[in-house]
């Protein structure tokens, strides 16, 4: 069987080690599920110091800890699926359950649908252990992608502005000027790095020669592949953390559209519409055109140089600046920048 390759042609791949940079946020959020993990300034800050870290660990070790990378990923990827098929779960087992808990001991209670849930990702991760196919390698990373967006929160567009800024900074400087340090571009060094098959090593030591000979190695879930339109033999690639960190920003601003709206028209009913364009359009529509157009710019970058590019260097400045502006311009930039979310209790008016 001819052996394919993967292509740098999107830009995104340099961004596929920013999973490890957010796993134990992930870790916090998908251990109490019933709360969100809100980052605060200091946590914003510290990502981009821990995401090089992280990817000088795994550059400089990596030989060493892939088979504590690949377990550890399978562990993260099975909690983080399940919380994306559990909604499905819970609409079929609706009607012939309970919802009464079971005890599994010291495990915890769960639902039927928590239950099975976990069952069909467990399932859905050994598949992907034993074949390594890249459809389950993209399911999986859309179940880290979704379990992340949804467990975890930016508070202010304070917070926003340092954590994109910060990876900016970090993505820039290991794609363009790691080279002149490490003697190579350490990104997509190990965004490209295979890693040892567990299953592989495991029938090794029993002297299992045929699964060893099947067992393949695996891509980390980190990223979005995907056959190229012009080579069916090369993956293009999205990473992670091209669609999270962006995501958290288009979370943050969606919610603020709604708590605007719900406050607007609690306040002013009966006014008319608001006059002009820049009034009525929405922070979320606006971002996520500038998302687009980032991506788009990143691609045709992409394209131009023929070569892997930081993908934020396109994405933060076509989602942040457009929405710095028009808060500016629609006067709500303060209020968003540190506490937009704040119930002011409104004074009451005493009588003469």
């Amino acid at each position: 069987m001819k052996k394919r390759k993967k292509s740098l042609v999107w830009p995104a791949v340099t961004e596929t080690v920013n999973l490890v940079s957010f796993l134990f946020v992930s870790l916090l959020a998908l251990a109490t599920p019933v709360s969100l993990q809100t980052l605060d300034s200091c946590q914003a800050m510290f990502l981009p110091v821990g995401a090089s870290i992280s990817l000088l660990i795994m550059f400089l070790f990596f030989d060493s800890l892939q088979v504590v990378f690949a377990i550890f990923t399978a562990i993260l990827a099975t909690v983080a699926f399940a919380f994306l098929l559990l909604p499905m779960c819970q609409y079929f087992v609706q009607p012939c359950s309970s919802g009464q808990k079971i005890s599994f001991g010291v495990c915890g209670r769960f639902t039927a649908a928590e239950i099975i849930s976990f069952c069909l990702s467990f399932t859905i991760v050994c598949i992907w252990i034993l074949t390594g196919h890249w459809l389950l390698m993209d399911a999986l990373g859309m179940g880290l992608c979704v379990a992340f967006i949804a467990l975890v929160r930016l508070p202010s567009l304070k917070v926003s502005t340092l954590l994109l800024v910060g990876l900016l900074v970090y993505d820039v400087f290991w794609v363009f000027f790691s080279s002149y340090i490490f003697s190579t571009n350490v990104m997509v060094k190990v965004a490209t790095r295979p890693a040892d098959n567990p299953v592989g090593l495991f029938a090794k030591k029993l002297h299992l020669t045929g699964l060893v000979r099947d067992a393949p190695k695996l891509s980390l879930p980190a990223k979005l592949v995907f056959p190229s339109s012009q080579n069916s033999s090369h993956f293009n690639m999205l990473g992670l953390g091209d669609i999270v960190m962006p995501g958290l920003l288009l979370c943050f601003v969606l919610r603020y559209d709604t708590y605007k709206k719900s406050q607007t028209s609690s306040a002013e009913t009966g006014l008319p519409p608001p006059p002009n364009y820049v009034q009525r359009l929405s922070y979320f529509h606006c971002s996520l055109i500038g998302y687009f157009l980032g991506l788009l710019t990143a691609t045709v970058s992409s394209e131009v140089f023929k070569a892997a590019q930081p993908a934020l260097l396109y994405l933060v400045p076509f989602t942040l600046l457009p929405l710095l502006t028009m808060a500016y311009l629609k006067g709500d930039l303060r209020r968003m920048w540190h506490e937009p979310f704040l119930v002011v209790p409104t004074p009451k008016h005493m009588e003469v």
